[in-house]
């Protein structure tokens, strides 16, 4: 295959009918707007965007064009949720759902960056394209290859790394587009480093009728959640995963629902089957070839949706303020 460094080169070529973005997020939504203008399909990691407003963008381009664009947030082809979401959603199982919970717990797994003086990148980078639409300062090696998800120029932290794949989850199934007010709060905890993003947050979400979503990342070492006793066996709960809170119980990522007493729900799967979801990405080159929007599991609008929760929870986080949204225009009211 040919190489190129500069992804408007590769969006020339007309033998390339489809672009998986899998850049730092601060590229995300311009290097897929060029792909939809240039006709090429695209699958878009996560999160769709880098902030509210160029995720909208994007999703405004997609929906004026007849191309193809999933977002890589790969829940959307799980079995479990294309089950499970429905049953939420319907309270069939425990009843309307007033609140999700959204858990990114990485239990340590994300140690000091240290610090690191700023110097010349490699010959083997292209610093200036690396950064794109990003403002323009010096190369540091803390941010290539991982690290930039730390820095607010780059990325949007453990929130909008791995919590957007869980975002994903429980936006999909509160389904009430985007909330009216946002509150956040936490800190860089138990080291001091060079990262900007905080390692421990907690953000909450209320929408239009009340309901609301928590979403919480704790990169230091922690407890899981939704643990509970079953006769003489405990089922640990989730680290990395989700719940959701109904009038008549409870549901745990990976253990399934239980009534208010703690006793486990079963769920008649000649009833509610679960379905063979299959591969993600394989779901993206079916919905290439089928040219059907219907058959896109993680639409660009979802994208957006899920995304814009995660940067409004880090607003909220870097201004120290509860703030009120407008979903319509999205944007804040002051």
């Amino acid at each position: 295959p040919a190489a190129y460094a500069d992804i408007r080169e590769a969006l020339q070529n007309p033998a390339i009918d489809a672009v998986s973005i899998a850049t730092p997020n601060h590229w995300h939504s311009l290097g897929a707007i060029w792909a939809i203008e240039a006709g090429k399909d695209v699958f878009v990691e996560k999160p769709l965007s880098h902030g509210v407003w160029e995720g909208r963008q994007l999703a405004k381009a997609v929906a004026k064009s007849d191309r193809i664009l999933q977002h890589g947030t790969q829940g959307r082809s799980r079995g479990q949720w294309l089950r499970d979401i429905p049953l939420l959603q319907s309270g069939a199982i425990i009843g309307p759902i007033y609140m999700a919970r959204g858990l990114g717990y990485k239990n340590g797994g994300r140690g000091s960056l240290g610090v690191k003086a700023d110097s010349e990148p490699p010959e083997t980078l292209d610093w200036n394209i690396w950064q794109g639409p990003a403002t323009r300062q010096a190369f540091n090696e803390n941010y290539v290859p991982y690290n930039w998800h730390w820095f607010w120029q780059y990325g949007n932290g453990e929130t909008g790394n791995q919590g957007v794949h869980q975002m994903d989850i429980a936006v999909w199934g509160m389904n009430k587009g985007l909330p009216v007010n946002v509150h956040s709060a936490g800190g860089r905890y138990t080291y001091e480093d060079q990262g900007e993003t905080p390692n421990t947050q907690i953000s909450t979400f209320t929408y239009a009728d009340g309901t609301m979503l928590v979403f919480e990342v704790r990169n230091r070492f922690t407890n899981t959640e939704g643990g509970v006793m079953i006769g003489d066996k405990f089922h640990g709960g989730v680290d990395v995963g989700n719940l959701f809170y109904g009038e008549g119980g409870y549901y745990v990522e990976g253990q399934g629902f239980y009534d208010t007493k703690n006793e486990p729900i079963p769920v008649d799967e000649s009833t509610y089957p679960t379905p063979d979801g299959g591969n993600h990405y394989g779901n993206f080159l079916k919905a290439v070839k089928s040219r059907k929007q219907e058959d896109i599991r993680g639409t660009a609008l979802d994208g957006h949706i899920s995304s814009a929760h995660c940067h409004l929870g880090n607003v909220a986080y870097r201004t120290g303020r509860s703030l009120d949204f407008d979903p319509e225009t999205e944007t804040f009211k002051r």
